[in-house]
This record gives C-alpha cells, sequence and structure tokens, in this order.
C-alpha cells in the first residue's frame, strides 16, 4: 500500500471504530482486517499503530477540533494529528488527501478552515498540548474519573496518565503444565523471539517488542499463553495448590483458569464460572491446548442452584470482577469514551452481588475468597472490599505480605498494606488490585 492508501484505511478503521458504539476497537479492528485480506502484514500494522495512536491521543486531538468550532470526524482527527503530532504544515496535510483511487477524498472546506486554524494556534514545533486545555484532556483522562484518580495517585497523578498514554508491552506465561520459563524461553528464542523475565511473577515473559508470538510452534503447544504480569499475580495470589477444590467465579475466556490450573499441577477440581455461554465455550480451545485435565465448566444462570449445593465447599473461590477496566486504558485507549460514570454505578451495584453470591461457596475455617479488579478506582477496590466486610464479618483480609510470602516469591510485593495494586508507571504492569479475604469458623 502507498503511505495515502495506508492513511485512507487509517480513517475507515478509525471511523468504524468511532461509530461502533461500545464495541471495543480490537474486536472492530479484527473484522475490518477479515473483510480486507488484502491489506499485507506491515500494511496492516502501520494502519494499526496509526489509528491506536489516535485513539491514544483522542481527548487532546477531540479538543482542538472543538476549539476550532468543528464535530471530531475520523478524517478531522487523523489530519490534526498530522498537523500537530508528526509536525507537518498544512499544505503537506492536505496533500495527504489526495483523492482518487485508495486514497482519502481532499479536505473540503470546513476541514480546511479548521486544520488552518488550528495551524495558527499551535505552539512552535507542533506540540499537541496547550495551557488552555483542561487537566483530564491534558492527561487523557475523563473528568468522571478524576476524582477516584486523584484519591489513588495523588502527586504522581501526571505520572502515571503519562504511562497509561504509552503502548502496552506483550507479557507471556510460561505454562507450567507443560515447560518451565527457562523452556519456555528457549522454545521462544528458536523461533527468533527474544523475551526477559518479568521482574513479579516466576512465570511471566516479557517480550521488548511485540511479534505475532500466537502463530509461533511454542503457542500452539501450549507453552505459553498471553498474559499479563499483573493478571499472573491475580492467580499467584489465589494459592491454589494441588488437590484443592478452586472455582473460578468470573472466569470468563478462561485465562486466570488456565494459570490457577498449572499452580495446582492438574490435581484437585477447578470450575471455571461465567454468566456467558460463548465465553466458556471458548476457553474449551486454551483449557485443551495447555494441557489442563482438571477443570470443568459451569454456567451461572437466574434460578441455578448449582451454588447452593456447593455452599462452603471450596478452598479457593477467584472473583475477578466485572470492571470499568480503567487499569487497561494504555491496552484498550477506546475504552475511554465507551466508558462513563453512569457504568460505574451500575458495576458498583454488580460487583457487591457477585461478591455475596461467590463468598457462599468458600469454605469456612480458612477458606479464601480473592477479590480482582483491573480496575485503579477506588470505589471498585478498596472501598468495595470493605464496604463487603461490613456485610459479612465472618471473613477478614489476609495481608499482602503474608500471602506474598506463601508464594514464595523473592521480589517485594507490589502494593502497600493489605491489598495488591500494580499500576503501568510503579509495575510496569496493567493496573489492578486484589484483596484476599479469609473466612473464619
Amino acid at each position: 500500500m502507498t503511505p495515502v492508501a495506508r492513511l485512507a484505511a487509517a480513517i475507515d478503521l478509525l471511523d468504524a471504530v468511532e461509530t461502533a458504539g461500545r464495541r471495543p476497537a480490537d474486536a472492530v479492528a479484527n473484522d475490518f482486517f477479515r473483510a480486507r485480506r488484502f491489506i499485507g502484514a506491515g500494511d496492516r500494522r502501520a494502519v494499526s499503530e496509526r489509528v491506536w495512536g489516535v485513539l491514544r491521543r483522542r481527548l487532546r486531538l477531540g479538543w482542538w477540533v472543538e476549539l476550532v468550532g468543528e464535530r471530531p470526524t475520523a478524517r478531522l482527527l487523523v489530519a490534526v494529528d498530522l498537523l500537530l503530532v508528526e509536525g507537518l504544515d498544512v499544505a503537506s496535510v492536505q496533500r495527504a488527501f489526495p483523492g482518487g483511487q485508495y486514497a482519502a477524498e481532499p479536505l473540503n472546506g470546513p476541514e480546511e478552515r479548521a486544520l488552518r486554524s488550528a495551524g495558527s494556534r499551535r505552539r512552535a514545533g507542533g506540540v499537541l498540548e496547550h495551557p488552555g486545555m483542561p487537566e483530564g484532556v491534558r492527561l487523557e483522562l475523563p473528568e468522571w474519573v478524576l476524582p477516584g484518580f486523584r484519591a489513588r495517585f495523588g502527586p504522581r497523578l501526571a505520572e502515571e496518565a503519562a504511562a497509561m498514554m504509552a503502548p502496552a508491552p506483550l507479557d507471556l506465561r510460561a505454562n507450567l503444565l507443560k515447560t518451565t520459563r527457562d523452556g519456555a524461553v528457549t522454545a521462544l528464542a528458536a523461533e527468533g523471539i527474544g523475551t526477559e523475565p518479568t521482574p513479579f511473577s516466576p512465570w511471566g515473559l516479557r517480550m521488548p517488542e511485540r511479534r505475532p508470538v500466537t502463530a509461533t510452534k511454542a503457542f500452539g503447544d501450549g507453552l505459553v499463553e498471553v498474559q499479563d504480569e499483573g493478571s499472573q499475580l491475580i492467580a499467584l495470589l489465589t494459592g491454589a495448590r494441588p488437590g484443592m477444590r478452586v472455582a473460578d467465579y468470573c472466569a470468563g475466556a478462561g485465562g486466570k483458569t488456565l494459570a490457577l490450573a498449572a499452580t495446582m499441577e492438574n490435581r484437585g477440581r477447578l470450575t471455571a464460572c461465567d454468566v456467558s455461554a460463548s465465553k466458556l465455550e471458548g476457553a474449551v480451545k486454551r483449557l485443551r491446548r495447555a494441557g489442563v485435565d482438571n477443570a470443568e465448566r459451569h454456567l451461572l444462570e437466574p434460578g441455578d442452584r448449582w451454588a447452593k449445593r456447593r455452599a462452603a465447599t471450596f478452598d479457593r473461590v477467584l472473583v475477578d470482577a466485572p470492571c470499568t477496566g480503567t487499569g487497561t486504558w494504555r491496552r484498550n485507549p477506546d475504552a475511554r469514551t465507551r466508558t462513563g460514570p453512569e457504568d460505574l454505578r451500575e458495576l458498583l451495584a454488580k460487583q457487591a452481588a457477585v461478591l455475596d453470591a461467590a463468598a457462599v461457596l468458600v469454605r469456612t475455617g480458612g477458606g479464601r475468597l480473592v477479590y480482582a479488579t483491573c480496575s485503579l478506582l477506588p470505589e471498585e477496590d478498596e472501598d468495595q472490599v470493605h464496604a463487603f466486610l461490613g456485610r459479612h464479618p465472618d471473613f477478614s483480609p489476609l495481608p499482602l505480605a503474608a500471602a506474598w510470602a506463601e508464594a514464595g516469591v523473592a521480589a517485594p510485593p507490589p502494593g502497600e498494606g493489605e491489598f495488591l495494586l500494580t499500576s503501568p508507571a510503579r509495575h510496569g504492569t496493567d493496573g489492578f488490585f486484589a484483596a484476599i479475604l479469609q473466612r473464619g469458623p
């Protein structure tokens, strides 16, 4: 593809993402490229990088477009990005929209006026930031999350926000049912993929540069799984051991189920639960590839008596709760504009209900309920845990240091006090929270 054709494809994909409502950008992109199989791998990568770059800068770019009195369409967002981020002059941006086959249509009158107006207001060097920007826009954080983020990070807010604007690395988990971490390193290296150990997870590997790891033999043979290091730590702190009875209560497609099976060495009983039949069905292939044979699936449905029949029988219950996903925004930048305060309100009620339902499964006398989110908002994390403990006085927090010591990891734990908390700036992972809650007699 020519440069102008790549730009036109990026505009088309960005427009599809912008008009997809609540559908995640990665799902939109998968469909977009599946319908355009003529686009080669290098061109797909270039188009995706441009689109994801615009999504990471979406609030600031949108501010500029609205500043000059226009609606932030995909065409104008890309044009302003060329002007203010790549530093092109107005004439060069216009030439990137030449019209004709496989190229974006020329800028119309209002678009040209908006571009010239933005060019006249920019500071030297084409810098995207502007003194007139509100704090949330400058930090690429929606207004509704600012109170929670300020409470969480205090003076480190700008540092964490900057880390969340950067692309996320690709982390892998060595599948200990089939290999060791060193064995996974060797297998990937044989295919030309370099990795380095993650600093916290004893199973984790980080790829310095993104490569199509799912096309490798090591992945196909089940030696590795794609999983952020923070997510691996949730599974680690669940403390699932061989012979235990363990429930992954919000299993989804089974990422943490796979990790739990490895810590259990395929011994004991592991139940993956979810309200989505399609997600549980999607986990089957992953479980088979990983060599997991101690796991069963259960679909949670209204009126289901499964939990009542199995009350107080599980040693460990992991609740990876539905949440706003604010901790994954560097990986899913489109979620910043797809999620709002109404979602937070609905999720808080859902999280409380899920916790209460899952608590019934935990055995008395030392069984553990692990509550986890990929959110950095205190309302979904500590506040939710404290409210649960008020409703369930038979549970008490197990301090992070104690759970970390049980896991046998040499590095200091990522978090302070009773709870695990990872963040992009401090730990190089997605933002994750976990509380280990132990049930008394």
